[in-house]
């Protein structure tokens, strides 16, 4: 049984896999849960409610840290309070890492029906920093990241615009773009922000680097839940 858990809070088990390669490069024996039901990608508030209810519900395995990996950090409160181990939302994490220090920092991402949740949870969690606000990508978000080209251009223009108001660091802002913030560092005119690295470096600062042995592969259906 493993000791860490990145939880998908979304339904695309391909997604908690590339999600979990990236977790595993800062700790490397983390194992992966995805949502079983609920969209594919979560791009409005209520998908984020429905995101929350099955993080919240879910029945796991004993571990000693969490990671759930959607921006809107889903049911990670509720999940904390009858845990009995760290649970660190990606959002949360990322916004701190890019607000330390007081420096101000902005979010790129793909999905305006997340806006109002992003903008509260920035807000609630940059610390010393200075929060400025949430850059969109235009078009359809679903079909946008079916197309990395196009993704890669669309974020690199917004993560310029957020540079050119003065933003001092730039959150990539969603799980299932951590792997265009990796494409775009080198090529940003500010530094990055990838939220799953933020967490994976938060839960290691709780746990270690080197606890727990590999779960089994990424399958929703061997989890148990609560009621709703």
């Amino acid at each position: 049984m493993a000791d860490l858990l990145l939880m998908n809070p979304n339904s695309d088990v391909a997604t908690t896999r590339a999600m979990v390669a990236i977790a595993r490069t800062i700790l490397p024996r983390i194992g992966g849960w995805t949502a079983p039901s609920g969209p594919g990608m979560i791009v409005t508030d209520e998908a984020l409610r429905t995101a929350a209810e099955l993080v919240a519900a879910a029945v796991l395995p004993p571990v000693r840290g969490i990671i759930v990996s959607a921006f809107g950090d889903p049911g990670r409160a509720a999940l904390s309070r009858r845990m009995a181990c760290p649970v660190v939302g990606i959002g949360a994490a990322a916004a701190r890492a890019a607000g330390a220090g007081g420096r101000r920092f902005a979010v790129v991402t793909t999905t305006p029906g997340l806006r109002t949740s992003i903008d509260a949870l920035m807000q609630a969690e940059a610390g010393a920093g200075s929060y400025a606000g949430c850059h969109l990508t235009p078009g359809d978000p679903v079909a946008l990241m079916a197309d990395a080209d196009r993704l890669d251009a669309a974020l690199l223009a917004g993560i310029e615009t957020a540079a050119r108001d003065g933003a001092g660091a730039v959150i990539i802002g969603g799980g299932p773009l951590a792997e265009a913030a990796e494409r775009l560092a080198a090529v940003s005119p500010v530094p990055l922000v990838a939220p799953i690295l933020a967490a994976a470096r938060e839960l290691r600062h709780h746990v270690g680097a080197e606890q727990g042995a590999d779960l089994p592969p990424e399958r929703a259906d061997s989890v148990k839940f609560l009621p709703r």
